[in-house]
């Protein structure tokens, strides 16, 4: 336990001293990628601080036996690499629905909460293009025994423009 507390106040203290790029103001555009099939997500992003920004994205998935939207809203830590390379983290919850086909080929509708965070590299252009890579694990709060109750890693590829 107090070796876990050390490393968390060593993590928290180093990233303390690394100055950010400052960010674009605001920045939308499309996010591709899911954890079971093929999501598409349109994404907006607003900065609040010099390094911090609120993320929000509205997209559909589809997967073998499953299609939804879902609404995600996320906050993010953003650190500068060098240049115009950043790496971004933070936490963030959401809503989905979802249908779901069973073995009897039925169909049935949930809509549950997600919670979620990210982890992403990101490069910014000198002119207004962003582009990015990250991961969002997911963790649906579902009650239904399908599929969207447990964890899934959904691995995403952002193109966005800046202004």
């Amino acid at each position: 336990m107090k070796q876990t507390l050390l490393i968390a106040v060593a993590f928290l203290g180093f990233t303390t001293f690394l100055h950010a790029q400052e960010i674009s103001k605001n920045a939308i555009g499309l996010r591709l990628g899911d954890s079971d099939g093929f999501g598409a997500s349109v994404s907006y992003q607003r900065a609040i601080m010099e390094n911090n920004r609120l993320e929000f994205s509205f997209g559909w998935t589809d997967g073998k036996n499953y299609d939804g939207v879902k609404l995600i809203g996320l906050y993010e830590w953003v650190w500068n690499i060098d240049g115009g390379f950043n790496w971004y983290t933070g936490p963030g919850i959401g809503l989905a629905t979802y249908r779901f086909e069973d073995y009897y080929h039925q169909n049935h509708r949930d809509t549950f909460a997600i919670l979620t965070g990210t982890v992403g590299i990101e490069y910014s252009f000198d002119f207004p293009l962003l582009l990015s890579l990250d991961v969002r694990p997911e963790l649906g709060l579902g009650s239904s025994a399908y599929d969207n109750n447990d964890l899934d890693f959904d691995l995403g590829i952002g193109v966005r423009y800046q202004f």
